[in-house]
């Protein structure tokens, strides 16, 4: 037999089946460990490793879907084949058992089986030769059965949305004005960039709109998911996914929030919490617990800022650029502005260490990257370091309301690099002669002199 005969005689067999192409690289229970590390919050590459497979096919997966979780149940239903079952069919098959005879051995029906080898066989040869690994992949690539999503099918509804999201402003009299030209590159803009100029509304506020715009016409309804999913997923042929540059944040690809709850925070942990502060730091009945945080000026230059709890005594840390700062930067390397977490580490433990040491009990710091060597600070200098839960100001108030103070003599968006320390310790002495009302209308300064007045009296009488 010839192979133009063999192909017409598979033809006639099972039908025209052209090649789909190359098998994947790795089946469904891939993609679904895949997936559910992401949520875990892992990287792109990470997630690919635990499921399998290199760390650039994990990148793949993860910009192909534009960072949206495929919706698939953990494992399949018992009525279809699994892999496992193909591979006892391939090898059966091989060893030329029936079809009867391998359906009673899978506990399967005769025609699961026939169908099985029928449709599933090979395709890149016109041999009828059954592969599993073949078989799994022709299966899962039907089983998907992907639906026209309702964006692509109205293009009424489309034009609504894709106006309200990228559509051009215009001057009250009705004049349009071009903005900046930003080309898309299919990732989020850069810092200091300009950014596309659009009508940009939220697709929460398009889903809401539409219902006043249209309160009669329930065609003219979509939710703000589908918009996302609509700008997000490669393949849905409903929006541009340029336009994902008019959304707020400008993001091309959607962050997981387990990811974005664990950036950066790799220091924390539940014995460093303001939860497990000792309970004089919160009734301020004690002096010698301290609050701290920087405030940042122009070019990425900082100050630092330490405030007592009990007197409002204020300390500011001279925090210089290091050399090289404004050049091109090492990789891995210090943070060349002067506030990374060694030079804040070491300003800290230079200033903290002059104190008595009942004036060193502890620090509580917002959850900034600057504060990640907090276990060697405690080492050096005795200070047990706390910090206060994720968006909660009100929990470090006293150094809050300081910042505010310090704005007087530092405002915002000035290059904070040229006080030096003499300026800085002339600001924190203004601050500690000025009299508050919360002290008695006592200075910062004068309630410390007293409080370490009758440390000294107490270890005196102690004495004797």
């Amino acid at each position: 037999m010839t192979m133009r005969e063999r192909q017409r005689q598979v033809q006639l067999y099972r039908g025209q089946m052209p090649s789909p192409g190359r098998p994947t690289v790795a089946w469904r229970e891939d993609r679904v460990r895949f997936w559910a590390a992401i949520r875990r919050g892992a990287s792109s590459e990470d997630a690919g490793c635990e499921a399998g497979v290199s760390p650039a096919v994990g990148t793949r997966w993860f910009r192909q879907a534009g960072g949206v979780a495929a919706n698939l149940p953990p494992a399949v239903s018992g009525r279809f084949l699994s892999f496992t079952e193909r591979e006892y069919i391939a090898i059966w098959h091989a060893q030329k058992a029936g079809v009867r005879e391998i359906a009673r051995r899978l506990g399967r029906a005769p025609s699961a089986i026939s169908r099985e080898l029928r449709r599933n066989a090979s395709t890149r040869t016109w041999r009828l030769d059954y592969r599993a690994s073949t078989a799994q992949w022709h299966a899962e690539r039907r089983a998907r059965r992907p639906k026209v999503s309702k964006l692509a099918a109205d293009e009424r509804l489309r034009e609504y949305v894709q106006d309200r999201l990228g559509g051009a402003i215009a001057r009250p009299d009705g004049v349009p004005v071009p903005g900046p030209d930003v080309r898309w590159t299919g990732r989020r803009h850069g810092p200091r960039a300009d950014r596309r100029r659009a009508r940009s509304w939220s697709p929460e506020q398009i889903a809401n709109r539409l219902r006043a715009d249209f309160p009669d016409d329930k065609t003219m309804r979509v939710s703000h998911e589908a918009i996302y999913q609509a700008l997000y997923v490669q393949g849905r042929g409903a929006l541009r996914r340029e336009l994902t540059a008019c959304l707020r944040t400008g993001r091309a690809l959607r962050v997981p929030r387990a990811r974005t709850r664990g950036r950066g925070k790799n220091f924390l942990s539940p014995q460093v919490m303001i939860s497990e502060r000792p309970a004089e730091a919160a009734d301020r009945a004690v002096p010698g617990h301290w609050e701290g945080d920087l405030i940042v000026g122009l070019n990425s230059s900082a100050i630092g800022t330490l405030v007592e709890r009990a007197t409002r005594f204020t300390m500011l840390l001279h925090l210089p650029p290091m050399e090289g700062h404004g050049g091109p930067r090492a990789k891995n390397g210090p943070a060349l502005a002067g506030h990374g977490a060694e030079a804040v580490r070491d300003a800290i433990a230079l200033t903290i260490t002059t104190l008595p040491e009942q004036l060193r009990r502890s620090l509580t710091w917002d959850q900034g990257a600057e504060m990640a060597q907090h276990a060697r600070l405690r080492i050096d200098t005795g200070l047990a370091v706390y910090f206060a839960d994720p968006h909660s100001p009100w929990q470090r108030g006293t150094n809050e309301n300081t910042n505010g103070l310090l704005r007087q003599y530092f405002p915002k968006g000035t290059d904070l690099s040229r006080h030096t320390p003499g300026d800085l310790a002339a600001v924190a002495a203004s601050l500690n002669t000025r009299p508050r009302k919360t002290l008695s209308w006592k200075t910062p300064a004068e309630a410390l002199d007293e409080y370490l007045d009758s440390c000294q009296k107490r270890s005196v009488a102690t004495t004797c």
